[in-house]
């Protein structure tokens, strides 16, 4: 499948691309973890194209450096990812995610619906799709820092869902907690917990990749997105 180019109010940027078999059908907005646009994230897009969705990932580095493609079986790959994560402005990506979210929304044959699907940093920005746009059903697997932008939540008016890995170094069990009690209250938000599972345990040959957790992740994120976007 191939990359094609956005125009963001700040500058042109790339993004993958699948596109489903009948050339029709919802879309989903993918966003990146702190890796970049790498084959874990095609890979992604890959599976929801099979699944009947056109699916996009855009490069949410571009300001820093374009087309960025890291793993995690390195540190000297950890090292570049944080310096790029720590350096990422959260609202200019939320800004190229509503860009993306209305280029999608525009291709031929997409019907008009789309959601979100994070990880990571990706899960972060998920939950902010779901606060500060108009996406129609949001996914979120162990979003990094969600606890301190909890102040946003009454805006969600769309389906919403948050995969929490419960082992997760990057989203204690102090945040989790907070996480959860502060959208308690939202009643179209959905938490799911793994027990024992750390941060990353759906990522395609990760280090923590789970195959039993990430399966049950999947299932019901296909599950969500088929309720609300088919």
């Amino acid at each position: 499948m191939p990359n094609i180019t956005i125009k963001g109010t700040d500058g042109e940027f790339s993004a993958y691309l699948a596109v489903p078999k009948a050339k029709s059908g919802p879309g989903i907005l993918a966003i990146q973890e702190i890796f970049g646009v790498n084959q874990d994230m095609r890979d992604h897009c890959d599976a929801w194209a099979d699944r009947g969705y056109f699916a996009l990932c855009p490069d949410l580095y571009w300001r820093q450096e374009p087309g960025v493609e890291l793993t995690d079986q390195t540190d000297e790959e950890w090292q570049k990812a944080a310096t790029l994560y720590y350096a990422v402005d959260v609202d200019k990506a939320v800004e190229d995610l509503q860009t993306s979210l209305a280029t999608i929304r525009s291709m031929d044959g997409c019907t008009g619906k789309v959601g979100t699907m994070g990880f990571c940093l990706g899960g972060l920005l998920t939950y902010l799709m779901a606060t500060r746009s108009t996406s129609d059903c949001n996914v979120g697997y162990y979003g990094v820092g969600i606890d301190e932008k909890l102040g946003e939540a009454s805006n969600i008016s769309k389906p919403t869902m948050l995969h929490i890995a419960e082992e997760d170094r990057f989203v204690n069990k102090e945040a989790q907690t907070t996480i959860k009690d502060g959208l308690k209250d939202i009643p179209l938000v959905t938490i799911h917990s793994y027990a024992g599972q750390e941060h990353a345990f759906a990522r395609h040959k990760g280090t923590h990749y789970n195959a039993d957790a990430a399966a049950l992740a999947n299932t019901r994120t296909v599950d969500i997105f088929e309720k609300y976007l088919r």
